[in-house]
C-alpha cells in the first residue's frame, strides 16, 4: 500500500531530522501553516517509543512558538487526525480572528471569502533557529 507521507515530502520542506520534518503547506489563506511529520510510517502516536513521542511533541512545540513570535496569531491549532492520511503528523495552524473559516476549523464551512494576507518573512528562519538544538 502507498503512503503519500512516505512517498513524498508533504510540503515545502523546512528543517529534517532522523526521527521528523516541519514542512510549509502551501495555503495561502492560512500562512505559515505547517506540519509536523514523523519519517517512519506510523499511524498514531502510541506507536512510538516514549523517547520518540517525547521528541516529536518538542519538535511540535518548537514549531509552535516559532510561528507565535513570527506571526503573533491570535490562536494556536494542534492537530493530528489522520483520517484521510494514516501517516502520523501534526498540524501547526496559526490562526487569526479575520480568516476565512475563523472560530470554525479549517476543515469547516468558510464564514468569509477571503484571509488577509500575512507577512511570513523570516519564519523559516526562526523555525530553523528553534529546531537546531532538536536535530
Amino acid at each position: 500500500m502507498s503512503c503519500e507521507l512516505c512517498d513524498r515530502a508533504g510540503g515545502e520542506l523546512v528543517w529534517n531530522s532522523a526521527r521528523c520534518r516541519v514542512i510549509r503547506v502551501a495555503d495561502t489563506d492560512y500562512p505559515g501553516f505547517c506540519r509536523v511529520v514523523w519519517n517512519a510510517h506510523a499511524a498514531e502516536m502510541t506507536d512510538l517509543t516514549p523517547d520518540d513521542r517525547r521528541y516529536l511533541m518538542d519538535v511540535v512545540l518548537a514549531v509552535e512558538q516559532a510561528v507565535r513570535d513570527a506571526l503573533s496569531p491570535d490562536k494556536i491549532n494542534l492537530a493530528s487526525l489522520g483520517n484521510v492520511v494514516p501517516h502520523l503528523h501534526w498540524h501547526v495552524i496559526p490562526r487569526f480572528r479575520d480568516d476565512r473559516h475563523f472560530p470554525n476549523p479549517i476543515w469547516g464551512e468558510p464564514r468569509r471569502y477571503v484571509s488577509p494576507s500575512r507577512d511570513t518573512a523570516g519564519l523559516d528562519a526562526l523555525l530553523a533557529e528553534r529546531l537546531a538544538t532538536l536535530a
